[in-house]
Formats: structure tokens, sequence, C-alpha cells
């Protein structure tokens, strides 16, 4: 028994040791469209491409990028885009879709309200839900919304980690970062709730 007891304690040892090691990595997925169970707006999910705090701060500023913006991603055009370059400032997230005709029909509205408040306020468009490379590109074009940065995200990271489930939808943060809205809007509300950011 005693011979038993000194294999049992090592190899229990271990096995507690090795289940405590796996329970804080999250893994990346790659579905085409976000996950409907998403990680709250203001909680990193990891799907997105995270940066070091410290080092993730937008050129020329000293404030620290808070973690609702510490992500990269790439634009439509096939640039980096580090969510980190929005800290300081409010900003709104318009998550879209090509092939959706709600969007569409918004975008000279989001185009608009981007060139109204740009000293004041950051807008990036988000593209995915199966959208493609070519058509967010034409979309963009088409739409007059190419002026500001979007995001290709086919892959639903950047969708996931604001907890976003459908196309058409907005998530506004203040200057701190934190989420203060999300979800649809008409263009008027849309509009009342930008004028209220800081």
């Amino acid at each position: 028994m005693p011979a038993t007891r000194s294999t049992l304690l090592p190899l229990t040892l271990t096995a507690v040791l090795a289940l405590a090691g796996c329970g804080g990595a999250e893994r990346p997925t790659s579905e085409a469209a976000p996950a409907t169970s998403a990680a709250p707006a203001g909680t990193p999910s990891g799907t997105a491409a995270a940066t070091p705090a410290d080092t993730a701060r937008p050129a020329g500023t000293t404030a620290p990028v808070p973690a609702t913006l510490d992500f990269t991603a790439r634009t439509i055009d096939g640039g980096s885009f580090r969510g980190g370059s929005l800290a300081g400032k409010p900003a709104v997230l318009w998550f879209w879709a090509a092939w959706c005709t709600r969007c569409r029909g918004v975008a000279d509205d989001v185009a608009a309200l981007r060139r109204d408040n740009a000293d004041r306020v950051n807008l990036v468009g988000v593209a995915g839900l199966g959208s493609g490379a070519d058509a967010m590109r034409r979309f963009a074009t088409d739409t007059g919304i190419a002026a500001f940065p979007n995001l290709a995200d086919d892959e639903g990271a950047v969708w996931r980690r604001f907890g976003v489930t459908s196309q058409e939808w907005y998530v506004l943060l203040d200057s701190s970062g934190k989420v203060v809205h999300s979800g649809a809007l008409s263009q008027a509300e849309l509009r009342r709730r930008v004028a209220g950011l800081s």
C-alpha cells in the first residue's frame, strides 16, 4: 500500500498542474461569421489579434490603450489597423456586410456623420459576414465610405470581440474606451448619440 501512495502522489500532482495550465488560454477560431455567444464588449475575447498594452499607444500620445481597443486587424485595402489608434477620442464602430441592403442604404449617412465629426470622433467600418475581399472594396468605393478606415473581418474576430451578432450594428465608445452603446440605431438616433459622446 505505501508503494501505491508514493506512485499516486506524483501522478496526482502532475495531473492537477496540467489541468491548471489548460484553463487560461483561448484559441482563435476561423468561423466565417461571428459566434452568437460572444464575449462582453469590454472584455477582449482573444479572437482579434491583441497587442501588448504598453506598446499599443497611438503615435504621438502617452495615453495607455484601453483593453477594448487593444487589437490589430486588416483593412479592406490590405493594410494593418491598430485599435489603439482610436484611444483618447470617442469612437464609432459600424459593422456592415457588403451584401446588406440596409448597410448600403445608410452608407451615405454614415459617411456624412464621419465628415461632420471627424475632428472629435473616430469612425471605423468593420465589414464581415462572408462579404469577401472584392465585394468589400467595391462596396466601399460605390458608397463613398472609402474615406475612413474599414476593416476586412470575414473571420469575425472583431465582431466577436465586441459581441456583435448581426450587420448594420453600431458600437459607440467614449474617449476612455468604454462601450456606451452596442446595437442597431436609426440614423437620427446615431447622430444624437454621437453628439453626446465625450
